[in-house]
């Protein structure tokens, strides 16, 4: 795909316009179609500023045999061939050369169509076909050159591409390939492709379509509690450039129309069509495993919620300090890995914003930490995403340290407690700050807490972890470096 980057790097040896760069751009998002339908290499040129034709996108076809081994963008095109671009540019017309033209081993026909903008001819595709080359739709080759024969003259006079063709493009997107039927204007199939006539045998559409009007026969086939919408009767009879997708009991198939203008008069389409049953049902069992696995980590929450409820009820009526402060502890641990279990519930992906979630989990730290002083916590920098196993880590981890900093930095006054994350891809480096009373270096890892951290540093995130006083001023300082999947 050529973004309008590489197209305005290519033309900025031209004299196209910001709007014109965006028409070819249109262009190129949908020409596959036409390189399909005709079996043809399609290259685009632009003139330059020195006369000379520079080419800046090229699409081989998927229903014959390529013209060009090699590619051919920002290659400028042979002199003796310059002539017919400048022929299709000057008159705004359809230009082609007398006979076929030899390529080593091979023949090829060649036409020149110049792209049309507002009346100015803007740009020129050579639609370069092998004539040595079988084609690959059983038996459509004398039906679909001429539909592409249509599509190449409404680029000449900027018809095509549509208008109204919808930007956003869903998976399952219909190819030539996939299936093509040659409708008249009004709806009657005229030719079909092997491919298209599976498609519709699996929606149930036994009877051959040739003669009849597709409209009817998908009607009956639809499911009986089905309407039938708008969209769907303009794509089915080629009223419109649009998309629809058609479910029956038996199948799923995806549908867009092409319409063949001549002038203002619609004088039949091309319709595109696909099965995406399998790839639907992938598509709904990758949605219900995600559903239940939000559910799931709803569910965990919820029970991990019940059980710090449990635990605080048990703190409240035990008689021992010692037991009541390691309950409180061990709520406090249980209520953190909630709150991830939380977070993941409303993601599909298995991942969290961390930086939501460190919020939460640091602002709980602090209220349930044992002080009487008034302790502030500031977080900065980017956490990331996190999946959801460094996201209990990680979780874990911060809410320890601070809860370290509140209860035992802050015994006899208040401060902050200044978080700072740097995320670098996979690597996150976290520093967790205090200004209070500083901590002892043989006692560092002394603590539950310290210990609990330090297995989870090591082990679950894959990093290490360092803890000293501040060089200016009282407080301790603890670095984390940590390894991260995503």
């Amino acid at each position: 795909m050529h973004t309008l980057t590489d197209l305005a790097q290519a033309a900025a040896r031209s004299n196209l316009h910001h709007e014109d760069l965006d028409w070819l751009h249109l262009i190129l998002a949908d020409w596959q179609v036409v390189s399909d339908l005709a079996g043809a290499d399609l290259v685009m040129w632009v003139r330059t500023h020195d006369g000379r034709f520079l080419a800046i996108a090229h699409a081989r076809p998927a229903t014959a045999s390529t013209i060009h081994m090699d590619d051919v963008v920002d290659m400028y095109i042979q002199p003796s061939r310059q002539t017919l671009l400048e022929e299709a540019m000057e008159t705004r017309q359809i230009a082609s050369p007398p006979g076929a033209r030899w390529m080593g081993t091979y023949s090829m026909s060649e036409v020149a169509i110049p792209v049309v903008r507002s009346g100015q001819a803007i740009a020129v595709i050579t639609r370069e076909t092998n004539l040595s080359s079988p084609g690959f739709l059983g038996g459509a080759e004398t039906w679909t050159p001429h539909a592409a024969d249509i599509l190449c003259k409404m680029i000449t006079r900027g018809d095509y591409p549509y208008d109204a063709t919808p930007v956003s493009v869903t998976h399952g997107q219909p190819r030539v390939m996939d299936g093509a039927l040659l409708l008249d204007s009004e709806g009657v199939v005229q030719e079909v492709t092997p491919n298209a006539v599976s498609c519709l045998r699996r929606l149930g559409i036994r009877q051959n379509p040739v003669g009849r009007l597709l409209i009817e026969d998908v009607t009956d086939v639809l499911k009986q509690d089905q309407t039938i919408e708008e969209t769907l009767a303009v794509v089915v009879t080629g009223k419109a450039a649009w998309r629809a997708e058609v479910e029956s009991s038996r199948a799923t198939v995806t549908m867009r129309a092409l319409p063949l203008l001549e002038g203002d008069k619609r004088v039949g389409a091309v319709l595109l069509t696909r099965d995406v049953s399998e790839m639907r049902r992938r598509e709904l069992e990758l949605m219900t495993k995600d559903a239940t696995i939000r559910e799931i980590h709803h569910r965990v929450k919820n029970n991990l919620q019940t059980v710090s409820a449990l635990i605080r009820l048990q703190a409240r009526r035990s008689d021992s300090e010692e037991v009541r402060a390691a309950l409180s502890e061990a709520e406090r641990r249980v209520t953190t890995i909630a709150t991830v279990h939380a977070a993941l519930s409303q993601n599909v992906d298995e991942t969290v914003d961390f930086d939501e979630v460190a919020k939460k989990v640091l602002h709980l730290a602090v209220v349930l930490a044992k002080t009487n002083q008034q302790v502030s916590v500031d977080v900065r920098g980017h956490f990331g995403k996190v999946n959801a196993d460094a996201a209990q880590a990680l979780a874990t981890v911060l809410t320890e340290l601070v809860t370290n900093s509140v209860e035992h930095g802050y015994r006899d006054y208040g401060g902050l407690v200044s978080i700072e994350a740097e995320r670098n891809g996979r690597r996150l480096e976290v520093t967790v700050s205090d200004d209070g009373l500083g901590i002892e270096p043989d006692k560092a890892k002394s603590g539950l807490g310290t210990q609990i951290v330090s297995t989870v540093v090591a082990g679950e995130l894959a990093g290490t972890i360092t803890w000293d006083r501040r060089k200016h001023g009282p407080g301790t300082i603890v670095r984390v470096n940590a390894n991260l999947d995503n």
